[in-house]
């Protein structure tokens, strides 16, 4: 969610508002519970709970929600992929429908889509620079994020746009979200910025969209989200004809371990 959208705030140890969803701290976490039960299984030992796996944190102007042994859908952009004016419009606009649905006593839950279903086409008219476009620099970002697939986090469907890349990935045991994002864009944005050949340059927008991914529907929608935005982007007519997506045949080349599985409670 968006600068401009509702706030996420401590009030008397009560649960944290997400939309509409009400995500209480003391609530059962079976995907968790799951990990945990293999981690025995194979054993090793368990560490305690760790609060950047869990719960409602901000990096800057964006919640982030946390659920450790859950999968997530990521979202980063080049720097000059979405100007501060233009978000700050589409900002605009969602606080005032967010107003005008919470004194209707309305849900607020299409209104927070809305929001990103603007920034994702205004993404994908190519706005920027769009560096990702040069083929020997995606061919570096699908290395970079398939690199420890299987090993700090499984990694589901992804793709390299001309500004942004999407991709759903499941953190492994012991490996945090924002430790895998800040290690994988730091990387890409060093190597780019060699292609380039420029130094110290900033290369990806700092902070990265997250939302951890509720239930098996969810995922399966975002799945085709992601295998067709090159299609609806219209850099291709079908999602195997873009070969810096999982959908490219010339990923599946090699084994890869289990895809990650999000059941209704994880």
């Amino acid at each position: 969610m968006q600068a401009g959208s509702l706030r996420y705030q401590h009030v008397d140890g009560r649960p944290l508002a997400s939309g509409n969803r009400t995500m209480n701290p003391n609530e059962p976490n079976r995907g968790l519970e799951r990990v945990r039960f293999q981690l025995r299984a194979e054993g090793v030992s368990v560490e305690p709970p760790n609060p950047l796996r869990t719960g409602i944190h901000s990096r800057g102007y964006l919640p982030h929600v946390k659920r450790e042994g859950a999968a997530y859908f990521v979202t980063f952009r080049l720097v000059d992929s979405l100007p501060k004016e233009v978000l700050l419009r589409f900002e605009h606009e969602h606080a005032e429908a967010l107003r005008s649905a919470l004194t209707n006593g309305e849900s607020t839950e299409e209104i927070h889509r809305e929001l990103r279903r603007q920034i994702e086409r205004y993404l994908d008219t190519g706005a920027g620079e769009c560096h990702l476009r040069r083929p020997e620099i995606a061919d570096m970002v699908a290395d970079a994020l398939r690199h420890f697939h299987g090993e700090q986090y499984q990694l589901d469907d992804w793709v390299v746009m001309p500004n942004h890349v999407h991709s759903i990935l499941w953190p492994r045991p012991n490996f945090t979200l924002s430790e895998i994002l800040k290690s994988r864009k730091r990387h890409i944005a060093r190597q780019a910025n060699l292609i380039l050949g420029r130094t110290g340059e900033t290369f990806w927008q700092r902070e990265s969209y997250d939302h951890w991914i509720r239930n098996e529907a969810e995922q399966e929608r975002i799945r085709r989200y992601i295998r067709g935005n090159p299609v609806a982007a219209k850099l291709c007519a079908r999602p195997e004809d873009w070969k810096w997506s999982s959908a490219w045949p010339g990923w599946q080349t090699t084994q890869q371990p289990p895809r990650p599985h999000c059941s209704a409670d994880c």
